[in-house]
């Protein structure tokens, strides 16, 4: 469905507005009460989202990214699904599922005291994926998957948080402490908890197993902390690409990786989700920003 259409439905002047790429993504910007965020139909990808009297944005989204049907989004809060990372069996199968590059399905726009809810969906196959964003004083994000199939099925996902901070090197996070990790920089090693903060030196690409429900990332430099809270999901994954492999990305690019750090919300590896025929499972993430 087309801006046009899609404005002549749901616009609402002022708050809602509906524009399209030049390759013909249709995106949606939302700025209910001085906040203001950003969605794509294309994976019912949030690209950006900044509280109101916040002088940064929250989300980052990469500069060199691209924005062009079936290609992946790089930044902003991609939808993983059904597997994380590389197909398990098939090595041709897209990186991290189909959900981030199809073509979702705007439902509704709900306009409400807290701000503006958006609701999607993807046409259901054997698991029917509705998504809801509600953009406001705070970012919240609903994935619900239904299996409609007459038999079990497994499925890995999350919310590919990717946060924009004043510089990576400086930046800490609390709430990983106790968890466990598998260190993908290193051969998928298994790692104990640490007993402490995470603060990144160097090429960061970590799964946390059953971890807490909330977690901060305090950022000195923008003098905030973003408070991450979560229900439904076990996994907390954090990436960065670091100056290296960033050079060789050229949807980022290489002075782009100090502004970013990925703190994602999921349900991957040991706590991948098996939904019994007919089941319904729901993850959700919130996130709030306050002076820190």
């Amino acid at each position: 469905m087309r801006a046009a259409e899609l404005a002549s439905r749901f616009r609402i002047a002022g708050i809602v507005e509906f524009a399209e790429t030049e390759h013909g993504l249709v995106k949606v910007a939302v700025s209910p009460d001085g906040a203001a965020g950003e969605l794509y139909l294309q994976g019912a990808q949030v690209t950006a989202w900044r509280p109101a009297a916040q002088p940064h944005p929250v989300i980052f989204t990469s500069p060199a990214s691209r924005f062009a049907p079936g290609q992946a989004i790089r930044g902003g809060i991609p939808v993983i699904f059904p597997w994380f990372g590389p197909h398990p069996t098939d090595p041709k199968a897209p990186q991290h599922g189909f959900a981030r590059t199809a073509p979702w399905q705007l439902d509704s726009v709900d306009r409400h005291a807290d701000g503006v809810t958006l609701a999607l969906s993807l046409p259901p196959d054997d698991l029917a994926l509705t998504c809801r964003v509600a953009f406001g004083k705070e970012l919240h994000l609903e994935l619900a998957v239904r299996n409609t199939s007459a038999h079990a099925v497994e499925f890995e996902e999350a919310l590919h948080t990717y946060f924009a901070v004043s510089a990576v090197e400086t930046v800490s996070v609390s709430g990983l402490e106790g968890s466990r990790f598998i260190d993908k920089t290193a051969g998928m090693q298994r790692r104990s908890p640490t007993g402490a903060p995470l603060s990144l030196t160097g090429e960061t690409d970590s799964v946390y197993l059953d971890t807490p429900d909330r977690l901060v990332l305090r950022d000195p430099g923008w003098h905030r902390r973003i408070a991450v809270g979560k229900t439904g999901a076990a996994s907390t994954i954090v990436w960065n690409p670091w100056a290296q492999k960033a050079a060789a990305m050229a949807d980022l690019g290489a002075a782009s990786w100090r502004s970013m750090i990925c703190v994602e919300t999921g349900n991957v590896a040991d706590n991948r989700i098996r939904l019994a025929a007919g089941g319904e499972h729901l993850m959700a993430t919130r996130i709030a920003v306050d002076a820190g």
